[in-house]
């Protein structure tokens, strides 16, 4: 396993190179520009067919910087300078272990003051160029593909704030008894709090600038399997506890490697199992017995299922439908992987199942519905 990116640097060309990136992390940025990637193609497509149009927005012109943008490039130029220059100062404990660090109140507070002061004059010299004797008001359009920006930016804050929540509430027992750690923390994470309050947030910046929300679902589903897909490459090669449940069958096929029909995720991050002889260091855990490495089965999932949207996408012009495949093929896909996936069960009226079967088997069903739906009024959303 490959913890974080300096692992990975060691295992490739033998050499120690101290990084503070884990793994998990950098596969998360990934994904966000591979989601980046597909949204933008397909805005430009729909762009292109006429199906979304540009907006005009007023804005005013050659005003100098205002007092609210100064204070707060100031508070956000001292919070970079107060953890970077700590940070750097304290470099082999950021690389031991970062998230302490970025999570702690500990900071260079002369660093804080420098990066602050340096924020502010950066934007008041850039309101100075563009300073007029009069400001004055001016229309600008924006494409639709232009605000990915900032819908990037939406979904990140609101996409971990759901999944935090999500990832709580399901398991409920562990944080009441550290309910800050568990806020905190960046471990614990669960896909469908994050796809429900991420894509809320996508939603409400498309419909302030005119796209409707059956086009921006439908823009989205080959994006969000693709994004889901790559960020599923980092729980498997960071161990982070998304594995299944213990597997000492015999392999099905000769050639079928180990790793991928039964893995004790050595150097996981989530410190689960018995600790490795001889190893020093903080990721030091193997699991006891192997499991199914359901992580690497749902990137295999989410890449084909991604494939065949992608390439059906020019085909489906019914509002609402495509996102509604999406749908279905996304609660099929982690359905079944539950099925062999370690996690918490509910009981309800004898019948015992996780959250993410629940969540998943209602995706699916909202899908067919939004399939039907869509095929049963087609004429009538042609002039959505």
């Amino acid at each position: 396993m490959f913890p974080t990116v300096s692992h990975f640097i060691s295992y490739l060309f033998g050499i120690e190179v101290p990084l503070p990136f884990n793994t998990f992390g950098v596969f998360v940025a990934l994904a966000f520009l591979a989601g980046y990637w597909a949204f933008t193609k397909e805005l430009k497509r729909k762009e292109a067919l006429g199906i979304l149009k540009p907006v005009k927005h007023t804005t005013i012109i050659g005003e100098p910087a205002s007092v609210g943008e100064l204070v707060s490039n100031a508070l956000f130029g001292f919070l970079i300078g107060y953890k970077l220059i700590y940070a750097l100062v304290n470099y082999k404990l950021f690389v031991a272990d970062s998230q302490s660090v970025l999570l702690s109140t500990k900071g260079n507070i002369f660093g804080g003051l420098g990066l602050a002061a340096l924020f502010v004059y950066w934007s008041y010299k850039e309101k100075e160029k563009t300073k007029l004797p009069s400001p004055k008001k001016v229309e600008v359009t924006v494409r639709p593909h232009e605000l990915m920006s900032n819908m990037v930016v939406w979904a990140a804050v609101w996409g971990f704030l759901g999944a935090k929540i999500f990832d709580n509430l399901e398991h409920w027992d562990t944080f009441i008894q550290d309910p800050i750690g568990g806020l905190l923390s960046f471990s614990g994470l669960t896909f469908y709090g994050g796809l429900i309050c991420g894509g809320a947030a996508v939603l409400y910046i498309a419909h302030k600038n005119g796209i409707k929300p059956l086009h921006m679902l439908d823009v989205g589903g080959p994006g969000m399997m693709l994004a889901y897909g790559v960020g599923r490459i980092g729980c498997h090669l960071s161990g982070d506890g998304d594995w299944g449940i213990v597997n000492t069958n015999p392999k099905p096929f000769g050639w079928l490697p180990d790793w991928l029909w039964a893995y004790t995720y050595p150097n996981n991050v989530a410190g689960e199992g018995n600790p490795i002889p001889g190893c020093v260091g903080r990721y030091c855990n193997e699991l006891p017995n192997p499991v199914y490495p359901t992580p690497i089965y749902e990137v295999i999932a989410a890449l084909l299922i991604f494939w065949f949207l992608w390439k059906i996408r020019t085909k489906i012009n019914i509002p609402g439908m495509m996102f509604g495949i999406y749908l279905m093929f996304n609660g099929l896909e982690r359905f079944f992987v539950e099925l062999i996936r370690v996690n918490s069960k509910y009981t309800v009226a004898g019948i015992s199942f996780t959250q993410a079967e629940l969540i998943s088997s209602i995706l699916f069903l909202t899908g067919a519905y939004m399939v039907w739906y869509a095929s049963k009024n087609k004429e009538k959303l042609a002039k959505y």
